[in-house]
């Protein structure tokens, strides 16, 4: 695939996107219009010139690879395809705020945040493209791609064997992660990498990926498949379904995070010691509980409450004890609604949705 020019040339007009008609729609009228009615594009869209600038920071780093990109409904690069799938709502500022309404942010709603995710999408798409992760010193820096992805997984902030990109310690989650998020640190402009993860493992990780891509300048992509997998332009699904089944997956899967989190808390073996039930014992403290996590968050107690009262609920359905001590029982339910509180009062992730 030939390197494209630098300069981004002007967007024609009969290629820009047309005017939104349905932005001035009310949120229940907009609910339900297909995604496919939206007739969204990139060209003329505030997510070209990001694009662009992807591509020109491929370039000035040697690579010659200019990764596709197309309209879906979340992010991802998919197996196979050296292309990013960019989410629909981020084509214009009413669907942003939509997003926002549902799920208590927008991923990549700022120029900072979506050229992170840009860079770490085309990490990705660099991976498919020169099918990397075949190679015995990709597997060897990384580990095995073919490792199953976790539903959920437990990342150590304090580790220095990966960079820090995304939130979330994300490189932690996955080998593949992992190379995504060390190429996205080695192709941010004015990275000083070497200087940041000096005394770091994770500087083995990017010398890899900077030696890789040097030895990759003047080679042609193996893949170099141009699909685009699930675009928006072909879903017929309401914004309605959309974001039904986004919340439902979404406040699923944090019910089972914390659901997990309760039992480390308490437990569900009955024993001498452990007669108490974890309903009644939160029931009980609630009031104190109530004012100091508001206190301290500043946050409303109505909104403490209410996430207590979800705590309280899945106690009791899962049928839990108090274990141990009561009074370090009492902290370490305080500590895990503080966190519930601090996430549902900045409205970062599904959180607010429970």
């Amino acid at each position: 695939m030939p390197a494209l020019r630098s300069k981004t040339r002007k967007t024609p007009r009969n290629r820009r996107a047309p005017r939104a008609w349905w932005a001035r729609l009310p949120d229940e009228e907009l609910l339900d219009l297909r995604l496919c009615d939206l007739d969204l594009r990139i060209a003329g869209s505030p997510v070209e010139p990001m694009v662009a600038r992807l591509h020109r920071e491929l370039e000035a780093r040697g690579v010659n690879f200019r990764p596709h990109c197309w309209i879906a409904q979340e992010w991802f690069s998919p197996d196979g395809v050296p292309g990013i799938a960019i989410p629909f709502y981020l084509l214009h500022p009413r669907l942003k705020r939509l997003e926002r309404r549902f799920m208590g942010e927008v991923e990549g709603g700022n120029e900072t945040a979506l050229m992170r995710i840009l860079r770490h999408e085309a990490g990705h798409a660099v991976d498919t493209a020169w099918r990397l992760r075949r190679r015995k010193a990709w597997r060897e820096t990384f580990g095995p791609a073919s490792r199953r992805y976790p539903r959920h997984y437990r990342p150590r902030p304090g580790s220095r064997r990966f960079v820090q990109h995304l939130d979330s310690w994300y490189a932690q989650s996955h080998p593949t992660e992992d190379f995504a998020e060390t190429f996205a640190v080695w192709l941010k402009p004015g990275s000083r990498w070497r200087r940041d993860y000096a005394d770091w493992p994770a500087l083995r990780k990017l010398e890899f990926v900077d030696a890789t891509m040097r030895g990759l300048r003047g080679t042609k992509p193996a893949v170099r498949a141009r699909n685009h997998i699930e675009p928006v332009k072909l879903a017929r699904r309401t914004l309605r379904q959309h974001y039904t089944a986004m919340v439902r997956h979404y406040r699923s899967d944090d019910a089972e995070r914390i659901d997990k989190i309760l039992k480390r808390v308490f437990t569900a073996t009955r024993s001498r010691s452990n007669q108490a039930l974890a309903s009644a014992f939160l029931r009980e403290r609630a009031p104190a509980l109530r004012r100091g996590v508001a206190r301290r968050l500043d946050a409303s107690e109505y909104l403490v409450q209410e996430l207590l009262d979800h705590l309280i609920e899945r106690c009791r359905a899962l049928r839990l004890l108090v274990r141990g001590e009561k009074r370090r029982a009492a902290r370490r339910a305080e500590r895990l609604l503080t966190v519930l509180v601090a996430k549902a009062k900045s409205g970062v992730g599904p959180w607010i949705a429970l």
